[in-house]
């Protein structure tokens, strides 16, 4: 029996693409395992159930490879568990990851091109600290822009005309944290 297995990191981000393509080729939507959970967190509870209902001859079919693991330890992990139910797994995107034959040159590629994704995702990772390192040292702070500095001005004014904080709270639609800082920062 083919099953499926998707994820996405994020309630955000949309499964649709992935349940399309994995019922395109085969897929049922009872056998189809779904997460919005990120893929560096060993437990996973759907992963966790798919693994334990496996039957020896099923064959799981993923998108892509990190749709699975984000590790490469995690995902000679989870195939080692796959293959210990007598099952096998297959992507669709990176097609050098199909355990259906007894190909020792699969088993080569998957341990070879997991360890490239790896290295992949922790270049990225570190270029990007790099990067805001580099940012801050010119005075430039990364992330969203503070509620504080944007409306402070307006906040010490209504303070400074006897405005009640609650006052101020709805008045700005700032919390009332927000508020406070600023009033304290101010001092």
């Amino acid at each position: 029996m083919l099953v499926g297995y998707a994820r996405v990191s994020t309630d955000g981000q949309n499964l649709d693409r992935q349940i399309d393509a994995l019922k395109a080729v085969g897929v049922d939507s009872r056998v189809l395992y779904q997460e919005k959970m990120t893929g560096t967190k060993k437990d996973r509870p759907e992963l966790q159930r798919m693994l334990k209902e496996l039957n020896e001859g099923d064959v799981v079919i993923i998108t892509d490879l990190t749709r699975i693991s984000r590790s490469t330890k995690d995902l000679l992990d989870i195939i080692e568990k796959i293959k210990n139910k007598g099952a096998s797994i297959i992507s669709l995107k990176d097609t050098w990851l199909d355990t259906t034959s007894n190909n020792p040159y699969n088993d080569f590629l998957l341990t070879v091109m997991s360890g490239l994704s790896q290295l992949e995702r922790d270049l990225i990772s570190q270029r990007t600290k790099e990067g805001l390192v580099s940012a801050k040292a010119r005075g430039r702070n990364g992330g969203r822009p503070s509620k504080q500095n944007a409306k402070g001005d307006v906040v010490r004014a209504l303070a400074d005309s006897g405005m009640k904080i609650v006052d101020i709270v709805k008045e700005t639609g700032l919390s009332r944290s927000t508020v406070n800082r600023i009033l304290r920062d101010n001092k």
